[in-house]
């Protein structure tokens, strides 16, 4: 029997009617348990810790017993949670899981500064900060957390310097930033450098005027003052002012001219015909096994220049190949490390396109706060914590003595 067109509308129609709303709802409310369940459960565990003994329990380790609990509310991803933070009676509980929850949320921190500088309304950050955490953020709320993460920034930015950081590179990136209804160009100068540890570390993020010798003197007196020694190598492009602000400061070390900026100097003299035949030239200075093979390689190189009618080359060449070998000072297994800026241009370009949505900051300072952000996020994650290199093979016949 044929069906009608009420039946056949009754049978299309869904069994279940899912109220996707609700289900996103509680969805929320889960997420949220199991992160206010998570950490609270951590922060129970660390005073466990420090107390050398579970609640209730007795024994002879124990050093120290409860005392209750106070509330504290953090904002989360998920929303709003609420710990339950342990009291002790005799001991300082000084927690250390909410701050490293909180260098999970860096990155959001990060953004409302992004907003903030591009100039976004307060009520599309509301939206977006309801969207991400599950609370909507009042502009209030937004001015206070700015000004405490500047706080946290500028402290992390001026840290004390501890240790000894054999090799630093240095360079700079130009921002732009509104000054009396103009548009104006202003220096952000970074320096990164290897611990005692072979890990790689940021040391400094400052603004400069201009990318002049004042600028990187000033800079360069202001690591020193914070700490930085033992630094036996500097690795950056030939800037104007920078070579002699780094003599000046640091005298005993060693400074690398980055290869590659050379062979881009050397490559604007030469004509795009003959590039095939010159780059892998200037490449095979670099590939000689000491310094002493590579000066009697660019003499080769100089003398082929000078056939091609490229003297201007060959000149680039001759005054500068020994501004390029001081890597070859240092440990073989470095050299791929320490004769470029590369290892800091990666992340130079990183906060290229972090910046680009803001166009013209307010000022120097906005401009080196949203930088150094984009920076100490960086050095969190495993740019920072993975060993870069075996420092213990820089001076093996003192680790040997030791």
């Amino acid at each position: 029997m044929a069906k009608t067109v009420a039946e056949k509308q009754t049978e299309s129609k869904p069994v279940i009617a899912v109220n996707e709303t609700e289900i996103k709802a509680q969805l929320g409310q889960l997420v949220r348990q199991s992160v206010e369940e998570t950490l609270n459960g951590l922060l129970e565990a660390e005073a466990d810790r420090l107390c050398k003994a579970g609640r209730y329990q007795r024994n002879a380790e124990r050093v120290d017993t409860r005392a209750g609990h106070y509330q504290r509310h953090l904002q989360t991803q998920a929303g709003e949670v609420k710990l339950q933070v342990p009291k002790l009676r005799s001991l300082p509980f000084e927690t250390q899981i909410i701050e490293r929850y909180r260098r999970r949320e860096s990155s959001v921190e990060e953004a409302l500064l992004e907003m903030y500088y591009a100039g976004v309304s307060m009520r599309r950050v509301e939206d977006i900060t309801d969207a991400l955490w599950g609370t909507r953020v009042s502009p209030s709320t937004i001015s206070d957390l700015n000004q405490k993460l500047a706080g946290r920034i500028e402290d992390w930015r001026t840290r004390r310097l501890t240790g000894a950081y054999v090799y630093v590179w240095l360079d700079a990136i130009w921002l732009k930033r509104s000054w009396g209804g103009e548009v104006q160009n202003v220096s952000v100068l970074v320096a990164i450098g290897v611990n005692a540890d072979g890990l790689r570390e940021v040391v400094g993020v400052q603004a400069g005027e201009r990318e002049d010798h004042d600028s990187w003197y000033n800079f360069l007196k202001a690591l020193k003052e914070r700490g930085l020694a033992g630094t036996e190598l500097f690795i950056t492009d030939k800037c104007l002012g920078l070579v002699a602000a780094v003599a000046e400061m640091f005298p005993a070390a060693q400074w690398q001219r980055c290869v590659v900026h050379w062979y881009r100097n050397v490559m604007v003299e030469v004509s795009r015909s003959k590039l095939r035949d010159v780059v892998p030239m200037l490449k095979a200075i670099h590939a000689q096994e000491d310094r002493e093979a590579a000066q009697q390689k660019a003499q080769e190189v100089v003398k082929k220049l000078l056939a091609l009618k490229l003297a201007k080359a060959a000149q680039i060449v001759r005054d500068g190949v020994a501004e390029t070998l001081a890597y070859m000072s240092f440990p073989r297994e470095h050299w791929l490390k320490i004769r470029t800026t590369n290892p800091l241009e990666r992340i130079m370009r990183e906060i290229r396109r972090r910046t680009r949505v803001v166009g013209a900051f307010p000022d120097g300072n906005a401009a080196v706060l949203l930088v150094a952000a984009r920076l100490r996020h960086i050095a969190g994650t495993r740019w920072g914590t993975k060993q870069y290199m075996n420092l213990k093979r820089l001076h093996p016949k003192e680790d040997e003595g030791a």
